[in-house]
């Protein structure tokens, strides 16, 4: 970052160039010309199972200079609409709520420069802090999680910040629409159905494939916040997570209905989380690097609509 972003030294260290997002070090990778801005925080201080997802922004980075350009699905090459990659957020060693606090400055910053705010993690956790920052601006905010989990645990271990919480922490602030949960509590399941929470549970979604064409109409057509954490999705594909859960999404079906949400909502931001690299295996990596690059291009250039 320049000296004239208004965060100053404190709220970044150093990433380098050789880890922006495609490895991009041209025009497209300028600040200022951003459409938008990638947020990496190597963060996982309350994972209880294994830890390790604080290496997944740098993975996914480094993975990322590999990608070719051109998206052939939607025949565009988004990476021309200008995609800055923030330096590494500095762990705030202080309380994890200090750490989602620091996520949503840099939210914050991101959105006040008219900029698309993309967080890397990480753990979930961060995630609130992307939340927090869009509530605020748009207050009819809708969040689609992607998840085997379904989050809304009141606390885990006596805290109200972890992991296991972001989605009970993140509902005081949107509306939940959730897709691929596999895994949680009595206690959770009871909640999903006396708050009313669309909840798309994959073994749903397995058995009846046209459920998958309800989600978009859960979702609606406002102001949504996409947040994936990368164990959504099953582990014969996604092996790389702290918590893999058998039975999860598969890439095309995933795509297929994140490309209708997004062709009919106005998609304000995202999130990719949660990855734990296991090398030498690389698949993993490559698999949430293309993902977001995907995204990107179904946002900016194709808004869903059939390109080629």
């Amino acid at each position: 970052m320049t000296e004239n972003n208004g965060m100053g030294s404190r709220a970044f260290g150093s990433l380098g160039p050789h880890c922006s997002f495609l490895g991009l070090q041209t025009e497209e990778a300028d600040f200022d010309d951003a459409g938008a801005v990638i947020i990496p925080v190597p963060y996982d201080g309350t994972t209880t199972f294994r830890s390790g997802t604080r290496e997944g922004p740098r993975a996914i980075l480094n993975a990322s200079r590999e990608l070719e350009l051109f998206d052939e699905e939607t025949c565009t090459e988004v990476y021309r609409e200008g995609l800055f990659t923030m330096p590494e957020l500095p762990v705030n060693i202080l309380s994890p709520r200090a750490m989602v606090q620091d996520v949503r400055d840099a939210c914050e910053f991101v959105i006040g420069s008219g900029k698309f705010p993309v967080l890397l993690g990480g753990e979930h956790l961060l995630s609130l802090g992307m939340v927090e920052a869009l509530a605020a601006k748009y207050p009819d905010l809708t969040i689609l999680h992607l998840d085997a989990h379904s989050d809304l645990r009141e606390e885990y271990q006596g805290s109200p910040y972890s992991n296991a919480c972001i989605m009970r922490r993140a509902f005081d602030h949107a509306r939940l629409v959730q897709v691929g949960i596999r895994s949680l509590t009595r206690e959770e399941f009871d909640f999903i159905r006396e708050r009313r929470i669309p909840c798309f549970f994959a073994y749903e979604l397995h058995r009846k494939p046209a459920l998958w064409e309800s989600v978009p109409d859960a979702v609606g057509r406002g102001n949504v916040y996409i947040s994936i954490d990368l164990d959504g999705f099953d582990p014969s594909i996604m092996p790389a997570v702290g918590t893999p859960e058998p039975g999860g999404l598969g890439w095309y079906e995933t795509l297929a209905m994140l490309r209708t949400v997004i062709g009919q909502a106005n998609i304000v931001g995202l999130d990719i989380m949660e990855l734990l690299p296991v090398p030498p295996d690389t698949a993993s990596e490559f698999f949430a690097a293309r993902l977001l690059y995907k995204l990107l291009s179904y946002i900016f250039v194709d808004k869903g609509q059939v390109s080629c």
